[in-house]
């Protein structure tokens, strides 16, 4: 997973509560499992919908390359897919920032190197504000600051542990391989030596009534 430190670029701001993930990435995509190529159907009513008027504001320039997306209240919630951040990050999305997110996307957003940051009230509406402005902004996730173009600095809250993992350009499981790899590794040899007919290739398991403990070992 890349590593998230700092990044510079406008903000698309989509003024709407409740973008639940069925919007973000509609149910009918969901047999897709590979993560690159998800972009395409992110937000896919709302692109390629019968009503549009105007393109969506992620293909209109230069939100078109926007890393940062600002939304309202309530985003990402309704079902607990994980293509709706697959999707967002295979865009180029590496920050939302909003007054309120779906809890499970909220976690989501974590484990596929995107951080999400919970802002409301007057500090929302600046982030709108700088957004509207075509403002370039930086989210500086090592100093947890939110730095506008005129140099202004606003700060943001992050768990250590989750803050860390971006830093590090590691998901979950690499989290549990670096904090507890060493006991992984003991357990694993110590469980080989007690339960070795759980190791057995094809080959071994086919002749395991004629072959001790110790062969077993080989």
């Amino acid at each position: 997973m890349k590593p998230f430190t700092t990044i510079e670029s406008v903000a698309a701001y989509i003024d709407e509560d409740a973008i639940d993930t069925d919007i973000i990435f509609p149910a009918r995509f969901l047999l897709l499992l590979d993560k690159a190529g998800l972009a395409q159907h992110a937000f896919h009513e709302r692109r390629h919908g019968p009503d549009l008027k105007q393109p969506f504001i992620l293909d209109r320039a230069p939100f078109s390359k926007a890393q940062i997306l600002v939304a309202r209240k309530d985003f990402g919630t309704g079902s607990s897919r994980e293509q709706a951040v697959w999707c967002l990050a295979d865009f180029g999305i590496r920050c939302i920032i909003a007054e309120s997110f779906g809890e499970i996307f909220f976690a989501n957003c974590f484990k596929n190197g995107v951080l999400p940051i919970l802002k409301a009230g007057d500090e929302l509406t600046a982030i709108r504000e700088a957004a509207g402005e075509e403002q370039t902004i930086a989210i500086d996730l090592v100093g947890r600051t939110i730095r506008f173009q005129d140099g202004r600095l606003m700060p943001f809250d992050v768990d250590d542990y989750r803050r860390d993992a971006l830093l590090n350009g590691l998901d979950e499981i690499g989290s549990i391989l670096r904090d507890d790899g060493d006991d992984i590794v003991r357990f694993e040899e110590r469980q080989r030596r007690r339960s070795p007919w759980l190791h057995l290739d094809r080959h071994k398991l086919s002749t395991f009534a004629d072959l001790g403990t110790e062969k077993l070992l080989d």
